[in-house]
């Protein structure tokens, strides 16, 4: 294959499909994550708990992530691409905006209100990864997937911290919500412009079973394939979901007098948006998308370990480690095109959009294995446990999981 000048490969890097999918996953984040930053302000002034309650909606929202993920990913390769894109993008964006008008609600079982939309917007958030990554896989050079995808996720995950900033300045968690509402909706109209990916519409027309979820447990090699992709993204909601979103919970142990979750989410996506950009060209300089993977989980799991027993014992400090832990899980958008690069077209929107809401939607197993923990050991000693588990099948899985870098992508199961 004849090599591409640098002028054709900023055309492909930069195209119409990476801009709309990078702009759709920053949305996508800032109304993933919203959640948890406005946890504690939006529940106590709705009088809610925001330990027990906030605990209750999250799970609700990882639920309806779980759920979803299905269902995008089955549509999309029912479908097609862009439907996904059209479709999660309207469910989410509405949902959110309802959100913002929950002040306004009859305060009986408001909790069950909260939890309802948060699970309707989990369901939503489920299709924009994927699809999004999907398309840009199929309609990049395959020495380019890697720096493509990457740029997706380095713009996209941007949206943690302006979620943040907007929850600051906008002067009410429920105008947060509202705002990502119609963020979402503007986008929404920018995407008329998108092609559907050619490497689909190849396939389209095949007679071949397209978007069997249950094909993944009905044949061994690809359940293999299919668990150890699960597997390798772990970690990075095992800091987000434990070490960030509970932040308050360590500080009492480490001797911080308070720490904001929200903050510490802040942060550890600015080292995730750096991270991701960065795992596109280790990738390609390495040739190898598990070894990158690889070398990611071992700054990773040195900066946990240094984060939970190396004297953290101020705010500032957290803060530099969530940055430290956001730089080393920044593998996101590596470790959804690995996803993508194992499974055929037929399959693989379904595979790409369900494999990271695996990941998130294991959030509440991860939570739950915390507590259980916590009955008989220290917060910190908890999150250690944890993080063995989680980090022990990571590492296991990048590095038996099959290479994928430069592989033709136009084949079916």
């Amino acid at each position: 294959m004849q090599e591409l000048s640098l002028s054709s490969k900023l055309k492909y890097i930069f195209s119409i499909p990476v801009i709309i999918a990078a702009l759709g996953y920053f949305v996508d984040i800032y109304d993933l994550l919203l959640f948890g930053i406005v946890r504690i302000p939006s529940l106590k002034a709705l009088g809610l708990n925001p330990d027990v309650d906030g605990t209750f909606i999250l799970n609700c929202q990882m639920t309806g992530l779980l759920l979803g993920g299905i269902f995008w990913g089955i549509f999309g390769d029912k479908k097609g691409r862009l439907s996904v894109l059209f479709g999660s993008i309207l469910v989410y964006s509405l949902a959110n905006i309802a959100c913002g008008f929950l002040p306004y609600f009859p305060k009986e079982h408001l909790v069950y209100q909260y939890a309802a939309l948060r699970f309707i917007a989990g369901i939503g958030l489920a299709g924009e990864l994927g699809a999004g990554i999907t398309l840009v896989s199929e309609s990049l050079p395959k020495n380019l997937r890697a720096i493509g995808t990457s740029v997706v996720a380095g713009f996209g995950l941007m949206g943690a911290v302006v979620a943040q900033l907007t929850v600051e300045l906008a002067g009410g968690w429920n105008i947060s919500y509202v705002i990502g509402g119609i963020l979402g909706i503007l986008l929404l109209f920018l995407r008329i412009s998108v092609s559907e990916s050619g490497i689909y519409k190849n396939m389209e027309h095949e007679s071949v079973a397209k978007g069997n979820f249950l094909s993944f447990f009905t044949n061994k090699d690809r359940l293999i394939r299919y668990l150890k992709c699960i597997a390798v993204g772990l970690p990075t909601w095992y800091c987000i979901g434990i070490l960030a979103v509970l932040a308050n919970q360590f500080a009492p142990e480490l001797g911080i007098t308070d720490l904001n979750p929200g903050k510490a989410i802040m942060w550890a996506y600015v080292g995730i948006s750096v991270g991701d950009l960065m795992s596109g060209f280790i990738s390609h300089a390495l040739k190898s998308r598990k070894m990158a993977i690889f070398y990611m989980l071992v700054f990773t799991i040195i900066g946990v370990g240094i984060m939970l027993f190396g004297n953290t014992n101020t705010e500032t400090k957290y803060y530099i480690f969530c940055v430290w832990l956001g730089l080393g899980t920044g593998y996101w958008a590596m470790f959804v095109t690995l996803a993508a690069e194992q499974f055929g077209t037929n399959i693989r929107n379904t595979a790409t959009t369900t494999v990271p809401n695996m990941v998130r939607g294991l959030v509440p197993v991860m939570i739950f294995i915390f507590d259980f923990f916590k009955k008989d050991f220290s917060v910190i000693m908890s999150a250690a446990l944890l993080g063995v588990i989680i980090f022990g099948l990571a590492f296991y899985s990048s590095l038996t999981i099959s290479e994928t870098h430069g592989k033709d992508l136009e084949f079916t199961e």
